[in-house]
């Protein structure tokens, strides 16, 4: 991706999927404002489907763009875009918008913005604005000039009420379990009124380290649409776990408004019991085929948005590649590539001697596993040997533990 990207210029650009098949065009870019000195983030683009209207395309969902063309996952919501309080568009509502200059209280317009990402994987946000000063006359156009964007008035999300808006500047800077745990000291109506400020994905991270109780009341407040799409940004396994908590009529009208392909992942994951490896595995690790080289799986593995135990290592299996999988081959530990040249094919480096589960094995059978053979990770297959997930020691750990250690200060593990 590139490094600096103006966002006029995306307007137009075709957005394709893996295959190459175009799903629609870039008609707008949406940004989420905050409260704190934090830049404001580019959370998605408002794309124009064949359909003749705008659905949403998350950044995540972005492999790969440039002002030519826009890859995809191929995962894209056909729901039609509703914009919330905190988001804003940033060709429809922001260029052309006269702002401040915060030293100097000069006139300016905004004419373009630059965003930018600190890392490759990390989330996009603005950094730079194009801006042209008032002219001096009928017909003299002011001079265009650039300006970091904390140098002009007007991207910050306004709030009335000083108290609210401090906390929210405080919780910006927070991570997700600090945030719910947080959250789980104030009242209902006051955390629904804090998370309506907070996009999908961030909201997804605070519900995963919530009790069961507590987001399943939440997500009764969200309203249904957003509810689903928060829910789909959630790790597979908790998402299933937070469904399991609501009646399954409920739970199947979220089901019914997400993409199909992960419905199907959570559908399957609600078939197993608690405390089993098929209901505390993720649908999600990294999976290569055997094919794949060295330095394929480490670029795998670095995305920052995988969890450390997901990316200790990679599953290699027949194609095809989405759970379940193809015939499954093994593991590669990210120690072993760490130590292997790039080219190196990771068939070659394989450990086959880890002997994946079934998705019915106990949770005591898959601890004793772990604690044996020092695991942080493990796979899970079914019958036909095709991996269906994998189960991480942190999810262990959470189902060892009481539904209420999150409110507890002091908690003792479930034997």
């Amino acid at each position: 991706m590139s490094d600096r990207i103006f966002i006029s210029r995306l307007t137009g650009t075709a957005v394709f999927d893996p295959q190459g098949d175009q799903l629609g065009k870039v008609r707008d870019t949406v940004v989420h404002l905050r409260h704190s000195n934090n830049p404001p983030r580019i959370i998605g683009l408002l794309v124009e489907v064949p359909q003749r209207r705008l659905v949403f395309l998350p950044m995540s969902r972005v492999t790969d763009f440039d002002a030519r063309q826009i890859i995809s996952t191929g995962v894209v919501n056909m729901r039609r875009f509703e914009q919330r309080e905190s988001e804003s568009r940033v060709v429809g509502e922001l260029l052309d918008r006269k702002m401040k200059m915060k030293h100097t209280g000069e006139q300016v317009t905004l004419l373009d913005i630059a965003m930018e990402q600190s890392r490759p994987g990390a989330d996009w946000h603005i950094t730079k604005l194009y801006l042209r000063r008032a002219g001096t006359g009928f017909t003299k156009r002011g001079e265009k000039f650039f300006a970091d964007w904390s140098e002009v008035d007007g991207l910050t999300l306004q709030v009335q009420g000083k108290p609210f808006d401090n906390l929210l500047t405080s919780l910006n800077d927070m991570r997700a379990p600090d945030i719910a745990t947080y959250l789980t000291d104030l009242a209902l109506e006051k955390q629904v009124e804090v998370i309506s400020k907070l996009d999908d994905e961030r909201l997804a991270d605070v519900l995963e380290e919530m009790s069961e109780e507590t987001r399943v009341a939440i997500v009764g407040k969200l309203g249904i649409e957003r509810a689903a799409d928060v829910i789909e940004e959630m790790a597979p396994d908790d998402a299933a776990d937070l469904l399991k908590e609501l009646p399954p009529q409920k739970a199947e009208e979220y089901l019914e408004l997400m993409e199909p392909e992960e419905a199907d992942d959570l559908r399957r994951l609600l078939t197993y019991g608690d405390y089993t490896a098929g209901g505390m595995m993720t649908t999600e690790p990294v999976v290569l085929t055997p094919d794949a080289t060295v330095a394929e799986a480490l670029a795998s593995i670095r995305n920052p948005e995988l969890p450390p135990s997901l990316a200790s290592q990679v599953y290699v299996v027949r194609p095809p590649l989405d759970t379940p999988t193809g015939k499954y081959l093994g593991v590669a530990h990210m120690q072993r590539l760490l130590r292997e040249s790039p080219g190196t094919l990771v068939s070659s480096v394989i450990d086959s001697e880890l002997k994946p589960v079934g998705p019915n094995t106990t949770l005591a059978s898959v601890t004793k596993y772990f604690a044996t053979y020092n695991l942080v990770a493990l796979p899970v297959v079914d019958a036909e040997n095709r991996l269906l997930g994998a189960v991480t020691v942190d999810d262990v750990i959470d189902h060892m533990l009481p539904d209420d250690w999150r409110d507890q200060d002091e908690v003792e593990v479930r034997r």
